[in-house]
């Protein structure tokens, strides 16, 4: 394409794409976020939402025939997560993110405390979404759900996967509210993975990467387990512990027919 819409990386708009990306006040602010690649517009947009703007190359294909700005690639590149951009970049508005947002009669709930790193809770919804798990809980007010980190190695699952942020004390009332009982994985945990009762509705929980689980969780959990450990370390990262938890989740209840 010889003509384009935005020809330089210092455009007001590519400036705020790349706000938008860098600075969670300003998202929070502006009430979106951005998402790049076609790969993710196509899964948001295969899960009913619709981008609030696109900037595209041009040439890239792209699942999506509405309204789109077109953009130099060098001024996409500015705005870009990585070094060169793919050609895409969408901007949708912040999904919500309260604890009525996830469903009143879950059977899975999948959930991190005082994650540190983006990347992994992005890891821990695409679990989500492979275990057909009913929604995420993010534990802590420091958790930013759309920071790229974690809508890129969410792979679309973001998009797909009910998530609220809250604190302990209000996710503890929801759960007395519905009779739902907290299974939480800690090394310390007296019953592993493979004796735990994983069938009926239950919300598996994991702590962050350095400190594990709070004192509040391991009070208020139904269950403490512990994932069995051969070797040496007594521990996997955070999102391999809650892969194994669910996948465990979902062996039990196929076997009993569920």
């Amino acid at each position: 394409m010889d003509s384009f819409e935005i020809t330089s990386a210092t455009n007001p708009r590519i400036k705020r794409l790349l706000r938008l990306r860098k600075d969670r006040r300003f998202r929070d602010e502006e009430g979106a976020f951005a998402v790049e690649g076609p790969r993710l517009l196509s899964r948001a947009l295969q899960s009913g939402h619709e981008p609030l703007e696109v900037y595209w190359d041009g040439t890239t294909p792209i699942p999506w025939d509405g309204a789109s700005v077109t953009a130099h690639p060098d001024a996409l590149d500015r705005a870009s997560y990585r070094r060169r951009s793919e050609g895409v970049i969408a901007v949708f508005p912040l999904l919500p993110t309260g604890l009525e947002t996830l469903p009143d009669a879950p059977t899975l709930l999948l959930g991190a405390e005082n994650l540190e790193k983006p990347g992994n809770l992005g890891a821990m919804l695409r679990t989500a979404d492979a275990v057909g798990a009913d929604g995420f809980v993010a534990l802590g007010s420091g958790v930013d759900a759309f920071n790229p980190n974690v809508v890129r190695a969410s792979t679309g699952a973001l998009f797909t996967v009910p998530i609220a942020v809250c604190e302990m004390e209000g996710l503890l009332r929801w759960l007395r509210d519905r009779e739902m009982p907290l299974v939480a994985a800690t090394p310390e945990g007296s019953t592993t993975i493979w004796e735990a009762d994983l069938i009926q509705p239950c919300l598996l929980l994991v702590g962050a990467e350095d400190e594990g689980l709070s004192q509040e969780a391991r009070s208020a959990a139904h269950t403490l387990v512990s994932l069995p450990m051969a070797g040496t370390v007594d521990s996997l990262n955070a999102s391999a512990t809650l892969a194994v938890l669910a996948y465990e989740a979902v062996r039990q209840r196929s076997s009993n027919g569920h």
